[in-house]
């Protein structure tokens, strides 16, 4: 197996193994991401929602009254994908779109009471699927992976499609 030495952002030096599919980062990142998707679905399947669609509701109830661009900053999600997730959530009753009062060229989004109800509904089978992705983990590990989770996530944020705004 060949070994890469990296200098770090924080100075210290680190080597991983990168020789083999299993052993690189972003490989089994993405291989995450497909299974967590998969139990998202299996778990949310009663209610057609996809992860990002669930996401947006969540933003929206925290977060009232955003503007395209801003929800793009709050999701993680380029201009396109939001439009086209906005669009298909409108079209099912979910979100309400309206223009702004104080801005004639943006459109408000907001999560309707029906929104509300699929969110408060679905929330039992969106956090089972949660649950099930880290189960491998102990409780602490799952802690940890979820802050690392975070801390690669910021430390890496400019060098998404679009920046996320802030972490939590």
């Amino acid at each position: 197996m060949r070994t890469e030495t990296k200098e770090g952002a924080s100075g210290s030096e680190s080597s991983i193994e990168t020789g083999h599919l299993w052993q690189r980062p972003g490989f089994l990142i993405r291989r995450v991401n497909q299974i967590h998707i998969a139990m998202f679905f299996e778990s949310c399947k009663d209610f057609a929602i996809t992860p990002v669609q669930y996401g947006l509701l969540t933003t929206l109830s925290e977060r009232p009254n955003l503007d395209q661009t801003s929800l793009c900053a709050e999701v993680g999600v380029d201009r396109t994908t939001m439009a086209d997730v906005l669009r298909r959530l409108e079209e099912r009753g979910l979100v309400k779109r309206s223009n702004s009062p104080t801005d004639g060229r943006l459109k408000i989004a907001n999560i309707t009471p029906r929104g509300r109800k699929v969110m408060k509904d679905m929330y039992g089978s969106m956090r089972e699927a949660q649950v099930r992705l880290l189960s491998p983990l102990n409780a602490k590990d799952q802690a940890t992976f979820v802050r690392l989770l975070m801390q690669l996530a910021e430390g890496n944020n400019q060098y998404g499609r679009t920046s996320l705004k802030h972490f939590d």
